[in-house]
């Protein structure tokens, strides 16, 4: 075994038992013993800075006296706060967490839970002066970080909902063979029409791209566009009717009318039915009367 590896068993069995300033006194001692080298190899061996060990050699050296030793700094543990206070972090988790720590009529229930309101509320509840500093370290510490909601709660499911699909996807089939038109429809995003940036991108010479206004002002808006997406189910096209007013169930059924007028006239020309899978809300609405104006569309 060589010196440094040497030092180094030395330092990991002794590490625990001494405090900074015994440590330092110790990396010096080593480092003047081994002699020629002996700075870089404890060092090496310490992980401390040359500069600190060449310090602490020099200190043994001159010899070190007690009035002269600096204040050594606090080892590890708990922050001062929480010893003196030793309900915060339980007051705390009760206002982040209160249906689970037995408070559901905490003020914070439906609010928002930010380092402020926090820091706020245990002040007016509990009489805890603590910074929002504080409060976002003390949440960190117990393994709580900032994060959004996530939609992985399905909720509770029709008991029929399975069949319900079975049936639409049975009648879609039989349809298809028959050589009945079969279309999906529903509302796409609606876009405000102007001089705005909207996502993707396009070909441009190059430092040379599209300007557009820095704010999204609805004022500043020509219209908005309410796409209304049909999809033909056989043939695996879609078609896109764009409205400007509002998006209602006659809305939905001049689309229908105007995809039969454009498309689905010359692709299913001997039908006689259509048949229409929506999500039964807003303009796809079940109760509405319009629907059946769909029966006045001339099928040749």
């Amino acid at each position: 075994m060589d010196v440094e590896q040497l030092v180094r068993q030395k330092w990991r069995l002794l590490k625990a038992t001494l405090d900074e300033r015994g440590r330092r006194l110790w990396a010096g001692a080593e480092a003047d013993a081994i002699g020629r080298g002996g700075v870089a190899k404890v060092a090496r061996a310490t992980r401390l800075a040359l500069s600190t060990v060449r310090k602490d050699r020099d200190e043994v050296r001159a010899g070190a006296k007690r009035e002269d030793v600096v204040k050594v700094r606090r080892s590890p543990g708990k922050r001062r706060f929480q010893q003196a206070n030793p309900d915060v972090w339980p007051a705390l988790e009760k206002l982040v967490d209160p249906l689970t720590r037995g408070d559901p009529e905490s003020p914070l229930r439906w609010t928002c839970k930010s380092t402020h309101a926090l820091s706020t509320e245990l002040f007016e509840r509990h009489r805890l002066r603590i910074s929002d500093k504080t409060v976002a370290k003390l949440l960190r510490e117990h393994g709580y970080s900032l994060q959004a909601p996530n939609k992985s709660v399905d909720g509770t499911q029709h008991p029929d909902r399975n069949a319900q699909f079975e049936h639409i996807n049975h009648k879609a089939e039989w349809c298809v063979k028959r050589g009945v038109p079969v279309i999906s429809v529903d509302t796409k995003k609606k876009e405000l029409v102007g001089n705005f940036k909207n996502g993707g991108r396009e070909w441009q010479p190059t430092g040379e791209p599209e300007r557009v206004g820095v704010h999204d002002f609805p004022g500043d808006t020509i219209g908005k566009a309410i796409p209304y997406g049909i999809y033909d189910v056989a043939s695996n096209e879609g078609f896109v009717s764009v409205g400007v007013d509002h998006d209602t169930p006659v809305f939905t059924v001049k689309s229908i009318e105007a995809w039969r007028t454009k498309t689905g006239q010359s692709r299913y020309p001997n039908a006689r039915e259509l048949y229409i899978t929506a999500d039964a809300g807003g303009s796809n609405s079940a109760r509405s009367h319009v629907w059946k104006q769909l029966q006045r569309i001339p099928t040749h």
